[in-house]
């Protein structure tokens, strides 16, 4: 494996860890606006890697979780269980998909539109 995807891997599920408690508190804190920003920047850096690496599948399951935390920055969305569900259902898809990467060292195909 190269150095570059290993230190991806590392840090991405290093963020991925922060991202699990960080999402638990925000939901049971909805008017933290430091927290949110810290969540947003952190998937924001998750997605931004992946479209570097040319990872697109992880790449588009983490800008779907971008695009919600940015409604719940903005207020077009009101920050609920559901929603922080879905958030956290993402993260998992993208965990998946490290882990096929860590063995495989390639992104595994796959159809993600539902989330």
């Amino acid at each position: 494996m190269d150095d570059l995807l290993s230190e991806f891997l590392t840090e991405t599920n290093e963020n991925l860890s922060v991202l699990d408690v960080e999402l638990v508190r925000l939901e049971q804190n909805p008017n933290n606006p430091e927290l949110l920003s810290n969540i947003f920047r952190l998937v924001h850096t998750i997605k931004g890697t992946c479209g570097f690496l040319g990872l697109p599948r992880l790449e588009k399951v983490a800008h779907a979780s971008e695009n919600v935390l940015g409604k719940f920055r903005d207020g077009e969305l009101t920050i609920n269980p559901e929603a922080v569900s879905l958030i956290l259902q993402a993260l998992d898809t993208i965990k998946s998909l490290l882990a096929v990467l860590e063995d495989m060292e390639a992104a595994p195909p796959g159809f993600d539109l539902p989330l």
